[in-house]
């Protein structure tokens, strides 16, 4: 199965637009109970948000990354640019406003492994389609557009309408879960979902590989080129023009999920600006998660190229 052709987009950058969040961390044994309180392990403050985070992970696996996106006028927000600046991502799409503070999301982390995140837009819900129009030029010349749903709903219509226009492909991660503009579909290239927002796009509930084909078919059926639902430890089914496949998931002991889809991604775009096959580039961002779970935290897990084992 072969990727789009990137090849006259060689040597553009990734332009990622998103959310940026500072991550506030606890661990804990277990979830507590309605009225509950439980002594956790630890508490951190790392950076994150879904934007952000694919942003870091596509620059770490090999890719040149600009980044369209907005925080607050105060600490967390420089310590979120500073450390794209350290990735060696482009913030100058990257405001800090004055108006609201930066974004925040609480992490709940149990000993298994699995996460819980709640989530305060600040800045990230400010962000507004003039800022997209502001760089306009650098998602005209980009080699892909990668977004997400953490800000806006008409800030994700008018970047992917925009890169549309101009012949660049687009990569749309529809989390968190909520319901696409009819307008958006075919405009999207590569659409990734885990099993809860295909569920919700699809209205077919997944959870299996079977259930996830079937998700897919219907997802394909609106106009996307290229869908991939990721499933955890089940891994990845893609289905495209080319065929239907499911690519098993890279075996590990997981001790925390965060930024596991969102290095899978940064994997996945950075394969195919590469000009890997798809599902070579399915399978560097495989490589890439299976060892992001291996870690804590959300960036400070994702891992480099030079990490990753040689692929099979």
């Amino acid at each position: 199965m072969s990727s789009l052709d990137f090849s006259s987009r060689k040597g553009k950058p990734i332009v990622v637009v998103g959310s940026l969040n500072m991550d506030l961390v606890m661990r804990t044994p277990r979830v507590p109970a309605g009225g509950e309180t439980l002594h956790g392990h630890e508490f951190s403050t790392l950076p994150g948000g879904k934007g952000a985070n694919q942003a870091v992970a596509c620059a770490r696996l090999g890719a040149r990354v600009s980044m369209i996106g907005q925080v607050g006028n105060d600490g967390f927000g420089t310590t979120l640019r500073e450390g794209l600046i350290a990735d060696g991502i482009d913030v100058t799409g990257v405001r800090q406003t004055t108006e609201v503070g930066t974004g925040v999301a609480m992490i709940l982390v149990e000993d298994i492994g699995q996460n819980r995140i709640v989530l305060a837009a600040g800045a990230n819900g400010a962000l507004t389609p003039q800022a997209i129009d502001s760089h306009a030029g650098m998602i005209e010349g980009a080699a892909l557009l990668v977004l997400q749903l953490e800000v806006p709903m008409p800030v994700v219509e008018h970047a992917i309408g925009m890169a549309h226009a101009a012949g660049v492909p687009v990569l749309l991660n529809p989390g968190p879960a909520a319901p696409l503009p009819e307008n958006l579909w075919t405009k999207i290239d590569f659409l990734v979902p885990n099993e809860s927002e295909a569920s919700l796009l699809s209205g077919i509930e997944v959870v299996d590989v079977p259930s996830a084909f079937a998700a897919a078919r219907v997802l394909r059926q609106r106009g996307v080129k290229y869908v991939l639902i990721t499933l955890g430890e089940n891994g990845v089914v893609v289905v495209s023009d080319a065929g239907e496949n499911h690519l098993p998931a890279n075996v590990v002991k997981a001790v925390d999920t965060t930024a596991a889809g969102d290095t899978f991604i940064g994997g996945l775009s950075a394969g195919l600006i590469e000009g890997m096959g798809l599902l070579d580039a399915v399978a560097l961002g495989q490589r890439a998660s299976a060892v992001c779970v291996t870690r804590r935290g959300a960036q400070p897990s994702i891992p480099y190229r030079r990490e990753l084992k040689p692929a099979v």
